[in-house]
C-alpha cells in the first residue's frame, strides 16, 4: 500500500494559497510597484509578492509559471556570487530572462558585507560592481536589492544602517517596509513565521493563505524558490 506523506509546502497548494489572496480582493504587487506608491496601503488590500532565490533559479522559474498563470507579478532577487548556481549559466540566464520577459521585476540578493569581509574589499564597491554586472548582464535597471542571509555570520543589513537605496540609484532594499504591515515568510523551511509591523508573533505558524483570511490591508510576502516541490523537497 502507498503511503501518503501530507507535505505543506508543494507548488500546487502555494497556488492555492495565491489563488486563495485573489479570491479574497488582494492587490498582488511588486517591491518596485510598492515603492513607487506606498499610498496604495490602505485604499485597497495589498499583497507585496517577493521570492528569493537562495539555491535554485530552476525552481524560480516553476514559480514563474505559476504567477503567469495567476496573471500576477512577483519580484525574484538573484544572487550573483552562491556556490550553489551561476545566473549566466546557459539554463539560467535563459530562465532569469524568461522572468524578465513575462513582465516580473528582477533585483539582486545582496551579500555585499559577506564579499567585503570573504575578499577584503569595501561593500560600497561590491554593490556598486554587481549592480551593474546584473544591469548589463540583463539589459534592465534593477530598482531594488533584498539583503541574503548566508552562512558567514555576518548581517548584510548592516550596510544600510548608514546607507541609503537611493545613493546607489535604487528605489528601496527590500526589507524597508517590515515595520510598516503584516509580513509572512517561509524562511524556517518546514513552516510560517510571521510579524506585525515589526514584531514576530509567538507560535504563529498558519500559512500565509490562512492569514489573507484574516484580511490585513497590507500583506509583505516572502517566500524562497528552494522551499517548494511537486512531492517532497528532495525530488
Amino acid at each position: 500500500m502507498k503511503t501518503h506523506i501530507n507535505f505543506p509546502f508543494t507548488f500546487d497548494r502555494l497556488k492555492a494559497q495565491y489563488q486563495a489572496a485573489i479570491d479574497q480582493g488582494y492587490k498582488i504587487i511588486t517591491c518596485e510597484n510598492y515603492s513607487l506608491n506606498k499610498t496604495l496601503a490602505g485604499e485597497d488590500k495589498i499583497l507585496i509578492n517577493r521570492v528569493d532565490i537562495d539555491f535554485s533559479i530552476k525552481k524560480a522559474e516553476t514559480l514563474g509559471k505559476m504567477f503567469n498563470d495567476l496573471d500576477i507579478k512577483a519580484s525574484f532577487f538573484v544572487r550573483l556570487h552562491a556556490p550553489e548556481y551561476n545566473p549566466f549559466s546557459f539554463e539560467n540566464y535563459r530562465i532569469i530572462k524568461y522572468l524578465i520577459d513575462s513582465g516580473h521585476e528582477v533585483g539582486y540578493h545582496s551579500e555585499i558585507v559577506d564579499q567585503a569581509a570573504i575578499w577584503n574589499e569595501k561593500s560600497e564597491e561590491c554593490l556598486i560592481r554587481d549592480i551593474d554586472i546584473l544591469n548589463r548582464m540583463f539589459g534592465i535597471n534593477i530598482k531594488g536589492v533584498a539583503s541574503h542571509g548566508g552562512m558567514t555570520g555576518l548581517n548584510n543589513l548592516d550596510f544600510w544602517k548608514e546607507n541609503r537605496a537611493s545613493t546607489y540609484g535604487l528605489l528601496y532594499e527590500a526589507y524597508d517596509w517590515i515595520n510598516d504591515c503584516f509580513y509572512i515568510s517561509d524562511s524556517e523551511w518546514t513552516r510560517w513565521k510571521c510579524y506585525n509591523k515589526g514584531k514576530q508573533i509567538a507560535a504563529e505558524y498558519r500559512s500565509f493563505g490562512e492569514h489573507v483570511m484574516d484580511k490585513h490591508p497590507l500583506i509583505y510576502l516572502l517566500i524562497h524558490s528552494d522551499t517548494y516541490f511537486d512531492q517532497h523537497f528532495y525530488e
